[in-house]
């Protein structure tokens, strides 16, 4: 395939720009639009709130559901248990895709609240589902929620901040999910723990929608003319990626020569950039999968009592989460490709000594680092998309993305689960580890580095 011989992409949007910028154009109400951090705090604040409870609503199943499939449906196999993660990455994949093509389309706000709608019976499926047909159920209008919510968050944010503190906007926005599934974790485990698997430990999904719906319809403001300011403000090629050539449209219109499968196939294929993140991110969850739905069964295995079950679920997301709030930031000062290699590399690591470990303290240590590499790995591949994406068709670039990012919860499903039930647990965690240590490689040598140089 030749990518140059299609269609020419606009630039890629990496103009340095350390201070907020006011921009030519004004927001629907008559305000200029300004792009920085410090210039949409609020806003900004708003959305990481909003991430929180979007977090919160995947956090509900990091300790329960494994348990809840083994000791009330009896589902001895692990390929038949691991079909909730299935449903869920398949349909959070397929998502993710359309919901930046949609957000482009319709706007940010209205996929924003259409998530959150979608998410209103999702608590009660769980909490009462008379079968597993009613969990994996449950598991697809999640994976909808997550693709439409998590997915515009970071759209919408990249909109307001701009290029200069795009790592570390990552960072804040993947820190607040990941640690409201870690506090989430820890308290449905102990609800579970005091009250019982069903239905107490849900109740708390379904007052995160209520929050999320509410501050979303009340407060939260449609971002796209941020993005569409920050394209008028690139219109001309500043330089070609290494994947394709460039071209600008009268009147900074990029999206004309653009179609959402060119994108697709410079973000899966054709920029190395890209399509190394893609596949880094695939791989990352592919992780994340894992330590989902098998590693709760391990511990369960070894004798571990459900609120220790319950701590471990919880110590990767809140290493994960706390440590984004540094690693983006880092990112921005230092560059991208070193931290994605060393997180890749780190979490094989991790998972190695989760296979190798017999005890608490082991496992409490692998989960540690595995959750530093993730940190490392997560808010930086985002802030590589956003490096080389022009803002003309960063949501869709963002969208692909995440489409092979959460593709990965469907793969890992699947592999290990019938690498489980062939091999055995720990060789499902040995196979996992080898492949997470072969995509820390493909980064080392085909990424190319992507910050915007000050």
């Amino acid at each position: 395939m030749s990518v140059q011989a299609q269609p020419p992409l606009p630039p890629p949007a990496t103009t340095p720009n350390a201070a907020a910028r006011t921009t030519p154009a004004g927001q629907p109400g008559g305000r200029p639009i300004r792009l920085g951090l410090r210039a949409n705090l609020a806003q900004f604040g708003l959305l990481v709130a909003v991430n929180a409870l979007v977090g919160g609503m995947l956090g509900q199943e990091r300790t329960v559901l494994p348990l809840l499939a083994d000791q009330v449906f009896h589902l001895s196999a692990y390929t038949g248990a691991l079909t909730y993660i299935l449903a869920f990455g398949a349909t959070k994949a397929v998502t993710n895709f359309f919901a930046g093509t949609l957000s482009d389309r319709y706007g940010r706000r209205p996929v924003l609240i259409a998530g959150w709608l979608i998410a209103l019976p999702i608590p009660a499926m769980l909490a009462w589902g008379p079968t597993w047909g009613w969990i994996v159920a449950a598991n697809v209008l999640l994976g909808v929620n997550q693709g439409l919510t998590w997915s515009t968050t970071v759209i919408m944010k990249i909109d307001l901040v701009g290029p200069a503190r795009r790592g570390l906007a990552m960072g804040l926005n993947e820190a607040a999910g990941y640690l409201a599934v870690a506090v989430t974790a820890t308290g449905t485990g102990a609800i579970a723990a005091h009250w019982g698997l069903r239905p107490q430990p849900f109740l708390l999904g379904a007052a995160y929608v209520a929050l999320g719906l509410g501050l979303t319809v009340a407060a939260v403001r449609e971002t796209r003319e941020y993005a569409r300011a920050e394209a008028a403000a690139h219109p001309a090629p500043v330089a070609a990626t290494p994947a394709v050539t460039t071209q600008a449209c009268p009147g900074g219109d990029q999206t004309a020569v653009l179609s959402t499968a060119r994108i697709a196939r410079t973000t899966s294929l054709g920029d190395r950039a890209l399509s190394s993140a893609s596949w880094a991110g695939m791989v990352n969850n592919l992780n994340d999968a894992l330590a989902w739905g098998i590693f709760p069964l391990l511990y369960a295995a070894h004798g571990l009592e459900l609120g220790r079950i319950g701590i471990l679920a919880a110590l990767y997301p809140a290493v994960w989460g706390a440590g984004q709030m540094l690693t983006g930031w880092w990112s921005d000062r230092i560059g991208r490709k070193h931290l994605i290699t060393a997180g890749m590399l780190l979490q094989a690591v991790a998972l190695s000594l989760v296979a190798a470990g017999t005890s608490f303290p082991m496992w409490a240590a692998a989960q540690a680092l595995l959750g530093a590499g993730t940190a490392l790995v997560y808010p930086t591949l985002l802030a590589v998309i956003g490096d080389v994406a022009h803002p003309a068709w960063r949501a869709r670039a963002v969208g692909v993305y995440r489409l092979w990012r959460d593709g990965g919860f469907a793969v890992g499903a699947l592999m290990a689960g019938i690498l489980a039930d062939a091999y055995g647990v720990t060789t499902a965690i040995w196979a996992v580890a080898a492949l997470t240590a072969v995509a820390g490689v493909i980064v080392a040598v085909r990424m190319y580095e992507t910050h915007p140089r000050r």
